[in-house]
C-alpha cells in the first residue's frame, strides 16, 4: 500500500480520491509517521446496491402515502 505525505494528499486530492474510487489504498503520513489509511467504503459492491434497491422497492411496496405527493413531503422536511 502506498504511502502519502498529508501535503501530497492535501494538493493532489481529487486525484487521489478517483485512484481510490478505482479500489487503491492509500497510507497518509504526517512526518514519516502513519496517521490515516483511504481505502474505498466497505459494501459498496454492485451486489450490495442491488440489495438495497431490492429492499427499496419492497419497502415502497409496502407502504402508501395515502394521496400524498412525494413533492409535498420534500417541502414539509424543508420547512424544518
Amino acid at each position: 500500500m502506498p504511502e502519502i505525505g498529508a501535503y501530497e494528499a492535501k494538493t493532489h486530492l481529487s486525484e487521489i480520491l478517483d485512484r481510490v474510487r478505482q479500489g487503491e489504498r492509500f497510507i497518509i503520513t504526517k512526518h514519516g509517521q502513519a496517521v490515516a489509511e483511504l481505502q474505498p467504503p466497505k459494501g459498496q459492491g454492485t451486489e450490495e446496491r442491488r440489495a438495497a434497491v431490492a429492499r427499496l422497492k419492497a419497502f415502497q411496496a409496502s407502504h402508501d402515502l395515502q394521496g400524498v405527493s412525494l413533492r409535498e413531503l420534500i417541502d414539509a422536511g424543508r420547512k424544518y
